[in-house]
């Protein structure tokens, strides 16, 4: 079950893009796996991809495109990830653009594929072509809520949220739950404001939220081969456009974006696969950004450290060896201080004078938890957010392909 998972709140339209979801039976008949958005002509597009070198055959051909082509309809199938596929891949992905781009009156690369699923089968793209006259036909601008479950794979929930400014809306969803540790943006997400932006300030607002948000989240460890967020602006707000990524008027929609990414982000990590704990690692008191961030995931990939949260174990030490094992060279353990929320565990390279395991473990037993290490060697302070390791997890992805 996810931990504390709002439910899906209302998802406001965004003036300027419709979007529908049909079933076309990609992996298994009935199941909701085809999401069609339709952008408005003028609109402005960003996106990031991930960073594996091992790149899905639709991240390749969307980048080409978007690179291109002013994108007018962003296609999303789930139940086949077409990573994998070689050269065949990348035809099967071309020609499910070139189907919906006939279909839409547009040219081939004004179309961006995304694909999420099972790695290293063949794609259908002939059930994709043969689905898409029906998802075309039912593009509305309230279709947001069915494409939050249309994009999902071993998700339990929908992820979406909304925020409304002085004189635009913004609108995300987000799908992801297991191969999760961003190496750019996220699993896929995909966000819409009426707001008119111009292409690079929109692609730097993104870019600042993405670092704080996405790049910022790990279940497992494992950077996925299709990640994609895409970020865009319809101008159909009719306000002036932001052409100024330091303006007033940049600065706060860049706050909002930022906050609703991180709410995203957080609903992935409290959906990961087998997740009983929500987990925030915050590092203080490092030197710079890069080192913070080294120690704060060496405790969120630790499988030792991952399995105690899940028994509710206190196991300080397993905290103590991760960061030492960092990478920070130079690192002097004694002016490390440990914290479990306010219980303060270690100090000065041992157990801190009065602790208690029963205080330890009155922590460990939350569902959501604070792991704080103070390095004691600088002013830099970087956060990420992760989950346990269950003995759901294990059964979820030894059973995925079946």
């Amino acid at each position: 079950m996810p931990v504390n998972l709002p439910p899906l709140p209302e998802l406001l339209p965004v003036a300027g893009i419709r979007c529908a979801t049909v079933s076309a039976g990609v992996r298994k008949p009935g199941r909701r796996d085809l999401v069609l958005f339709e952008l408005a002509a003028g609109a402005t597009v960003a996106a990031m991809f991930t960073r594996n070198r091992f790149r899905a055959a639709p991240v390749q051909v969307a980048e080409r495109h978007l690179a291109a082509a002013a994108p007018r309809y962003l296609l999303i199938n789930t139940g086949n990830a077409n990573a994998g596929t070689g050269a065949g891949g990348l035809t099967s992905a071309l020609a499910c653009c070139a189907a919906a781009a006939v279909i839409g009156g547009v040219d081939t690369e004004a179309v961006l594929p995304y694909s999420t699923g099972v790695i290293g089968e063949p794609l259908p793209a002939e059930r994709i072509v043969a689905g898409l006259p029906a998802v075309f036909a039912a593009l509305a601008e309230d279709g947001w809520k069915d494409a939050a479950h249309g994009i999902m794979t071993t998700d339990t929930a929908a992820k979406g949220a909304s925020l409304r400014g002085d004189s635009w809306v913004l609108t995300g969803i987000s799908k992801g739950a297991g191969m999760i540790r961003p190496d750019m943006a996220t699993m896929l997400a995909f966000l819409a404001t009426d707001a008119a932006i111009a292409q690079p300030v929109l692609d730097h607002l993104l870019r600042e939220a993405v670092e704080s948000s996405f790049n910022r989240i790990t279940v497992d460890g494992d950077t996925s081969t299709n990640d994609a967020v895409t970020l865009v602006a319809t101008g159909a707000a009719g306000g002036a456009p932001i052409n100024d990524p330091d303006s007033a008027e940049a600065q706060a929609f860049g706050t909002a974006l930022t906050a609703l990414c991180i709410d995203l982000a957080h609903a992935i990590v409290r959906d990961g696969e087998g997740a009983t704990r929500f987990v925030t690692v915050r590092i203080e008191g490092a030197k710079s950004s890069q080192e913070a961030l080294a120690a704060a995931y060496a405790i969120a990939h630790s499988p030792l450290v991952k399995t105690a949260l899940f028994a509710g174990d206190p196991n300080w030490g397993r905290l103590l060896a991760a960061i030492g094992r960092a990478g920070i060279d130079d690192l002097d353990v004694t002016g490390v201080s440990l914290f479990l929320d306010d219980v303060c565990i270690a100090v000065e390279g041992g157990v801190a004078p009065g602790y208690k395991e029963a205080d330890g473990a009155r922590v460990m037993a939350r569902p959501e938890i604070l792991i704080r290490a103070d390095l004691g060697r600088g002013d830099v302070t970087e956060t990420v957010w992760t989950t346990d390791l269950s003995y759901d997890y294990v059964k979820i992805n030894a059973e995925y392909r079946s």
